[in-house]
């Protein structure tokens, strides 16, 4: 691995990522959507190129693991041919777009992520997170989701423009959406965001055509698996799933593609909601409310195993839990009420009004009444 580095962005098919299993190579589909032959080929990549796993991202994207630099610029062109990468690299970095996964057909959000991807070349360049929200469906989906310049649905049913980290944003007269996504990044990256790195780290006064006092509309409730408009849903538990399965998933007849959703969910369009394995279906399974990081051996960082003890305990803990492989506290989605910090080889506790530090495996499973 020694022409990567292990860094603090996130990855894409041209700039990998190291991990301890080899290397992260990130998939954006476009609008987070991936027809029945790309889905396939995509768990084909995985099984070719890398050790068979594939990551959910809170960007709604695909991670392929256990890539190593050898096969790394074959599997590109794999990923080119599907049409599942762009050919241009500096398209690819600014093709950072986050959509709501409800859309349907020649919807606003539908109208607007084509047209901005289709200008993508206007962007500025942007730092390495910042990225897009498009959530134009009735009712906003995303407000909980990360993301720098957003379109949102607003109260009234118009549109807003909102700049991350303020609670309100201006009306957007219709079809100029992407023109003020793009001034608003423009203005970002010429006055000083780009050494602040994220919106919502950033103090300047927005522009006065960007500042408003419209709120967007009250979000819907929570997404969980089950029967969709589109198809079913079904949770992929620490947002982390075989190929295998998934192609298993969407080699259904009834399948005619796949989308991501931010929230370590996959939608099968055209399936039938039943049982699948290596997925939830049970939407109060306590899996659904846990983030834990890859953890030891496959991150280089953590010092601790995560997600075989976040099984473990997850149906003993009430509320959301939380187990990091280092003091970095990566995959949270979230406020957890339970966090477990690996440090040196150990377990850091804290919650439920209470802290024990430096503990083993065996006295965390004890804690909470599961060894």
């Amino acid at each position: 691995m020694s022409g990567f580095a292990i860094r603090g962005w996130c990855p894409d098919a041209w700039h990998p990522m190291v991990a301890g299993d080899g290397l992260l190579v990130r998939v954006r589909p476009r609008l987070g959507r991936l027809d029945r032959d790309q889905a396939l080929g995509l768990c084909d990549a995985a099984l070719t190129f890398g050790n068979g796993l594939i990551d959910l991202t809170s960007r709604a994207n695909f991670q392929l693991r256990g890539v190593s630099d050898v096969v790394w610029p074959a599997l590109v062109e794999r990923l080119v041919e599907l049409d599942l990468v762009e050919a241009d690299p500096v398209r690819e970095i600014k093709r950072n777009i986050l959509v709501s996964p409800l859309w349907q057909d020649a919807d606003d959000t539908v109208r607007i992520a084509t047209e901005l991807i289709a200008r993508i070349a206007e962007l500025p360049e942007l730092p390495g997170k910042a990225g897009f929200v498009i959530d134009a469906g009735p009712v906003p989906v995303l407000l909980g989701e990360a993301g720098d310049f957003r379109i949102e649905r607003a109260a009234s049913g118009g549109l807003i423009l909102r700049a991350q980290g303020r609670t309100s944003g201006v009306d957007v007269p219709p079809g100029t959406e992407v023109d003020r996504l793009i001034a608003m990044a423009r203005w970002f990256a010429e006055s000083g965001g780009l050494d602040v790195g994220r919106m919502s780290r950033f103090a300047a006064e927005l522009p006065d055509w960007a500042q408003g006092s419209v709120k967007p509309a009250p979000a819907a409730g929570a997404f969980r698996p089950g029967p969709t408009p589109t198809g079913a849903a079904w949770g992929v538990p620490f947002g982390q799933v075989s190929a295998l399965a998934l192609a298993r998933l969407i080699s259904d007849p009834a399948a005619t593609a796949l989308r991501a959703t931010p929230w370590r969910l996959l939608i099968v369009e055209g399936a039938t909601f039943a049982p699948v394995e290596e997925l939830v279906d049970d939407p109060q399974d306590p899996l659904l409310r846990v983030d834990a990081c890859p953890g030891a051996p496959s991150c280089p960082q953590a010092s601790v195993e995560t997600r075989e003890l976040a099984r473990g305990i997850a149906p003993q803990v009430t509320g959301r839990l939380h187990v990091s492989g280092c003091a970095k506290l990566c995959a949270a989605t979230g406020r957890a009420d339970v966090t477990l910090t690996g440090r040196e080889g150990r377990y850091d506790f804290s919650g439920e009004g209470r802290e024990r530090l430096a503990l083993g495996r065996d006295e965390v499973l004890a804690l909470f009444g599961a060894g």
